[in-house]
C-alpha cells in the first residue's frame, strides 16, 4: 500500500501516462527573422549617410578654402575689403548684407503672416479659409527668378517713385533713410525676401494653430475670456510651432540667391543707409563665381559658402534648442 502511494506521489501531475490529461508538447523553436535587423540596418545607414553627407560637404569646402584662411585667418570674417585685383578679400560686407536683409524680411513678414494665419483659423469660415490658404501656398511655389523680374519691373519703380521719397521726407533725419534711392538696394531686397517667406510662415503657422485642440478655446471662453484673449491663449500653446515657422522663413531668407541678386545692387560695402546697394553671401557666390580668375579668389568664394553653411547650421541648431526648451516647459507645466 505504501509503495503504491509512493509511486503515485512521485508521478508528475500532468504526466501523459495518466488518463484524461492532455499531452503536452514542447514548444517549437522560433527561427530568427532577418527582416527586422535588416530594416534597422538599412534605416540606420540612411540616417548616417545624411549626416555623413553634411560633414563631407563641410570638409570639402574647408579643404578648398585653405588659401584665404592661411592668408587672412579668422580676420576674413572681420575684413571689409573685397578687391580681386589686389587679392584682398573679406567677408564682413556680405555677412552684413545677409543679416540686415533677413532681419528686414522678418520684421515685415512676421506680423503679416501671423495676422493672416489667425484670420484663417480663428475668424474665417472653412469655405473662405481653404481657398485663401491654397493661394498662399501657391505663392511659395513661384520660382525666385520670377520674383526678381517682378521686383525689377514693378516693385523697384513703385518704391523709387512713391515709397522711398515719402520715407526720406518723414524719416530722413535717421541714418537708415539717408542717401540717394534708385529703387535697388538693401531695403528692396528685404521687401522682396519678406514677400517670398510670407507664404512659408503663414502656411506652417496655420497648420500649427489648427492643431491646437478645440477644447482649449472652449475652456478659455467658458472662463469668461473674450475671443481675442482666447486667441492669445491658442498662440501661447502653439508658440513652439510658430517659432519653427519663423525659423523656416529665416532659413529661406538667408539662403535666397536669384531674387536678391537682381535687386540688391551688388556692391560689397557696409552702409548705414538701407537705400544703398549691398551684397549677400549667396548673391556674391552666384554673381562672382564664374569671374574668379585666381585660385585665392575662387577659394575665397568657397569660404563664403562655408560661412553660409555654418550660419545655416547654427540657426537650425538654435531653432531645435528653442523648440526643445519650449516643449520641455510645456511638459513640466502639464505634470505640475
Amino acid at each position: 500500500m505504501g509503495s503504491t502511494l509512493a509511486g503515485k506521489s512521485s508521478a508528475s501531475p500532468l504526466s501523459p501516462s495518466e488518463p484524461g490529461l492532455p499531452f503536452l508538447r514542447a514548444a517549437p523553436k522560433v527561427r530568427p527573422r532577418i527582416g527586422d535587423p535588416l530594416f534597422k540596418l538599412t534605416t540606420g545607414f540612411f540616417a548616417v549617410l545624411i549626416a555623413g553627407l553634411a560633414v563631407l560637404i563641410m570638409l570639402e569646402m574647408a579643404i578648398n578654402s585653405k588659401l584665404p584662411f592661411a592668408k587672412f585667418g579668422f580676420g576674413f570674417l572681420t575684413r571689409s575689403i573685397w578687391d580681386p585685383v589686389r587679392e584682398e578679400f573679406g567677408a564682413l560686407p556680405f555677412v552684413y548684407g545677409t543679416v540686415v536683409s533677413a532681419v528686414i524680411a522678418l520684421i515685415i513678414s512676421i506680423p503679416i503672416s501671423l495676422g493672416v494665419a489667425i484670420f484663417l483659423v480663428e475668424k474665417a469660415s472653412r469655405r473662405l479659409s481653404n481657398p485663401i490658404l491654397f493661394i498662399v501656398q501657391l505663392l511659395a511655389a513661384i520660382p525666385s527668378v520670377v520674383y526678381g523680374l517682378w521686383a525689377i519691373f514693378v516693385l523697384a519703380p513703385l518704391l523709387r517713385n512713391h515709397v522711398y521719397p515719402a520715407l526720406q521726407s518723414s524719416l530722413g533725419f535717421l541714418p537708415l533713410f539717408k542717401g540717394s534711392q534708385n529703387g535697388l538696394g538693401l531695403l528692396t531686397a528685404g521687401i522682396v525676401l519678406s514677400i517670398m517667406i510670407l507664404p512659408i510662415i503663414t502656411a506652417v503657422t496655420t497648420d500649427v494653430l489648427r492643431a491646437v485642440p478645440v477644447t482649449q478655446r472652449e475652456a478659455a471662453l467658458a472662463l469668461g475670456s473674450t475671443k481675442w484673449e482666447a486667441t492669445l491663449i491658442v498662440l501661447q500653446n502653439a508658440k513652439s510651432g510658430v517659432s519653427g515657422a519663423i525659423i523656416l522663413g529665416l532659413g529661406r531668407a538667408i539662403g535666397e540667391t536669384m531674387a536678391v541678386t537682381m535687386v540688391i545692387g551688388n556692391r560689397p560695402q557696409i552702409s548705414a543707409s538701407l537705400f544703398d546697394p549691398s551684397f549677400t553671401i549667396a548673391s556674391a557666390i552666384a554673381n562672382e563665381f564664374t569671374e574668379a580668375s585666381s585660385e585665392i579668389y575662387l577659394q575665397s568664394l568657397i569660404e563664403l559658402g562655408l560661412i553660409l553653411f555654418l550660419v545655416t547650421f547654427i540657426i537650425n541648431m538654435l531653432a531645435r534648442l528653442l523648440v526643445w526648451s519650449v516643449t520641455r516647459g510645456e511638459g513640466r507645466g502639464t505634470r505640475g
